[in-house]
């Protein structure tokens, strides 16, 4: 994999890194700030509503942010761009459209098939 190719990935998951954690401590301050109780039941209903679908994005960057140190770590690593599967590296195409990526795009299109084969 090129040099410069691998420091531009490397600052782009660190930045996208420092956005989600970012991201994670506004939303803990404003559920913190939030946290009074209101007697009317419709607005108690509307607030958990939008708690819910906060945590439900928060789980879905808790994902990505395991996944972004899993990458860095790859990188430090030397195993950076390598499938998980096959061993072959990964394109720089598909690393800079998902920088996450940990299979290439073979074995990740077989993966998806799987699943849609065997989940209901």
């Amino acid at each position: 994999m090129q040099e410069i190719d691998l420091e531009y990935l490397k600052k782009h998951l660190e930045d996208l890194l420092e956005d989600l954690l970012k991201q994670v401590k506004d939303t803990v301050i404003g559920i913190v700030e939030s946290e009074g109780n209101t007697s009317d039941p419709l607005d108690r209903a509307t607030a958990d509503i939008e708690y819910n679908f906060k945590m439900r994005i928060r789980g879905r960057e808790s994902t990505l942010i395991r996944k972004i140190r899993n990458s860095l770590e790859d990188i430090e690593n030397g195993d950076y761009g390598i499938c998980e599967d096959c061993e072959e590296e990964i394109s720089i195409a598909r690393l800079k459209a998902r920088p996450v990526a940990s299979r290439c795009i073979k074995c990740k299109t077989e993966q998806e098939t799987r699943e849609k084969v065997y989940s209901y």
